[in-house]
């Protein structure tokens, strides 16, 4: 017989992540050497044990986009008191203008949904300076490419939108 203590948890790596699941957090704490399942909500996972003060879980897929409670269970009991937040992926509906000069430098606005945490922007695989204005509106700087139609990625923390051919370079007059 040995007595196994409560768990703690202090910390978790990364608060929101995609509806959709599947990133990696990490929980840091005490007790949780004997950690057998994670619960983010209503979902569980089992998680991989790294030390007595840390586990790892990849994170289940949650049925709605918002917070949730998280907790972990362990031999010594259940520890809670973090949250998560589970993050729709974005959408783009329209792009604004969708052409400009090969040289780049064309002001564009993105509309969509869940933009609010944008993380990144491609313009054919180039990374394009962007501000968020709100949820649903994204501007950006076109940076120099080359002519004909480019793909534009917009990344937030709940995943990815792809507009294929969504924004495309002409070439200015030859000298």
């Amino acid at each position: 017989f040995f007595y196994v203590g409560a768990p703690f948890v202090a910390s978790v790596s990364i608060g929101s992540g995609p509806t959709a699941g599947s990133n990696t957090v990490t929980i840091r704490g005490t007790g949780l050497s004997t950690a057998s399942s994670v619960s983010f909500g209503a979902n569980s996972a089992t998680p991989t044990v790294v030390s007595d003060g840390t586990i790892s879980v990849v994170v289940p897929a949650g049925t709605a986009a918002g917070s949730v409670s998280l907790s972990v269970v362990t031999t010594g009991g259940v520890a809670g008191g973090l949250s998560y937040t589970y993050v729709d992926a974005p959408t783009v509906s329209t792009v604004t203008p969708s052409s400009g000069p090969t040289t780049g430098g064309t002001a564009v606005l993105l509309s969509g949904t869940d933009l609010a945490t944008t993380d990144s922007i491609t313009v054919g695989g180039t990374v394009a300076p962007f501000a968020v204005l709100n949820s649903t509106t994204v501007s950006l700087v076109t940076p120099p490419g080359d002519a004909g139609a480019t793909d534009l990625v917009v990344t937030t923390t709940g995943g990815s939108a792809t507009v294929v051919g969504g924004f495309t370079y002409i070439a200015g007059p030859g000298v």
